[in-house]
């Protein structure tokens, strides 16, 4: 209303006063104007207030048209299909080219063998009869002007690879004694042993053989989100949400060194193989990369737009590979300090990675599928899950038999063959008696030294111990696989 008031004062501010001339004709004050213009406007649209546009005919036949012209212009005109020829002498006859100003029924009859044996190809495929090359043929169309007009190339089909056989996995034994979480695992090269990491800001060494408590270290102040222990020296690394990155001496049990940096909570480090380097990852959205004798930070390699959640290194490029919550993984040139390539194809936060231990391949974890890279280049190699599987991953594992294992926060554990993805086991956790069933979650899980046992994570305070079922058989469990039609499988 105020702003109305001000428009009216104007109007009539700006008004014509005064007596006109005779004659003359009498101009109206702006006031009027603007309540006239109002009004008219009114008459004319409030009726059709939120109503949608009509079609027009004639815009759609033009629309109709361009998209013809631009899409469709290779396969517009294309020749009529012709009978299957039966003729065996007609099927061995290759195609001969012909060249521009040659006869015209030449080039009629040259359409007319290819387009039959493309026919005679597409009946041989549905029959199950392979084709001339040992594979389907499809018709090439090229434009007028060039050396031919219909071509005939050959190629095999599809071929989709059977799934490996393996045994499905089993409880093996449950340890409790944390009092929160268990977030994080990792085993000692010996794998004589394993530490884990909770809730409770503590770490606590089992006995692999036995599942017994070797030894509780304490010192965080907060809840501890990651571990990992060398390979070449007595030394074992831990994180958290206090900040901290600690490096315990296994002989002494002690911290011996702390490094300074992260601005926020550490979720996730690993350890280079070849190198005497840490690198870590937290909430403020970027990767440290730590000198484990010196305590001095190498390199802080950002780019992250949220929390870092998962990381991988190796002695090769990519030697540093993040995961985010922004939806994206990057690899790292360590040499350079920075990211050589962006991988984007992720909808959903990565919260696992997972490096092949044979192969140059590594597999991240998000909401919306698992997906499989080559490196050095990240390539998109395929989606496991054909159809996502829908919980949120927290953690993924890959053994020598090419066993992959992703673990849900629904309590939902999914083994799964490298090669095709196929889903041959899935085992739903089961809470400890007196908790609550919303805490059958699972946080993280590693395979031991051999492969051969699965340790898991999980939300109920426990750790899970999982082994192959001994006694399963290709005919107790067989393979139910069915091959995904080509062209349907996505590449996002």
């Amino acid at each position: 209303l105020g702003g109305w008031s001000r428009l009216v004062f104007e109007a009539d501010k700006m008004s014509a006063v005064g007596e006109n001339p005779a004659g003359a004709v009498a101009l109206k004050s702006m006031k009027d104007q603007v309540l006239f213009s109002f009004k008219r406007t009114h008459e004319m649209f409030a009726a059709n207030h939120g109503s949608r546009l009509s079609d027009i005919d004639e815009a759609k036949k033009l629309r109709m048209s361009m998209k013809l012209r631009d899409e469709y212009w290779v396969v517009k005109d294309l020749p009529p299909p012709q009978p299957v020829a039966t003729n065996k002498s007609d099927k061995a006859k290759p195609p001969v080219p012909i060249l521009e100003g040659e006869d015209k029924t030449a080039k009629e009859h040259l359409q007319k063998t290819a387009i039959a044996r493309v026919h005679e190809g597409d009946d041989k495929t549905k029959a199950g009869i392979p084709g001339g090359s040992g594979g389907m043929q499809l018709a090439v169309y090229k434009p007028q002007g060039s050396s031919q007009a219909l071509t005939v190339r050959g190629g095999k089909g599809l071929n989709m690879p059977r799934p490996q056989w393996h045994a499905p996995w089993k409880l093996m034994r449950v340890i409790s004694g944390h009092l929160g979480w268990v977030r994080c695992v990792a085993f000692e090269p010996d794998n004589q042993w394993f530490v884990t990491g909770a809730g409770d800001r503590t770490l606590k060494l089992w006995d692999l053989a036995s599942g017994e408590l070797k030894i509780t270290l304490t010192g965080h102040i907060s809840p501890v989100r990651g571990v990992v222990v060398s390979d070449r020296h007595p030394y074992m690394f831990s994180v958290g949400e206090d900040k901290l990155v600690k490096c315990w001496d296994l002989e002494c049990n002690k911290v011996i060194r702390h490094y300074h940096g992260h601005l926020s909570g550490v979720y996730c480090c690993s350890l280079h193989p070849t190198l005497d380097v840490l690198c870590t990852g937290g909430r403020d959205s970027s990767v440290r990369v730590w000198d484990i004798r010196t305590k001095n930070q190498i390199f802080c390699l950002s780019g992250h737009k949220d929390t870092v959640a998962s990381l991988l290194t190796q002695g090769v490029d990519p030697q540093i590979i993040s995961g985010s919550h922004d939806s994206t993984v990057k690899l790292w040139d360590l040499a350079a300090g920075k990211a050589y390539a962006t991988l984007t194809h992720h909808k959903k936060g990565v919260r696992a990675l997972a490096l092949h231990p044979n192969k140059y391949l590594f597999a991240s974890g998000s909401a919306d599928n698992l997906k499989q890279w080559k490196c050095p280049e990240g390539v998109f190699m395929k989606n496991v899950d054909q159809t996502p599987y829908r919980a949120v991953v927290n953690c993924m594992a890959v053994n020598h038999d090419d066993v992959m294992v992703a673990g849900y926060d629904n309590g939902s554990i999914r083994f799964m063959d490298w090669k095709t993805g196929y889903n041959f086991h899935t085992e739903q956790t089961r809470v400890q008696p007196g908790s609550l069933e919303a805490e059958a979650g699972i946080f993280d899980c590693c395979f031991d030294k051999t492969g051969t046992r699965l340790i898991t994570c999980e939300a109920d305070k426990t750790i899970k111990v999982w082994k192959e079922d001994e006694n399963a058989t290709p005919e107790t469990h067989p393979i139910e696989w069915k091959a995904v039609a080509p062209g349907t499988e996505k590449r996002w």
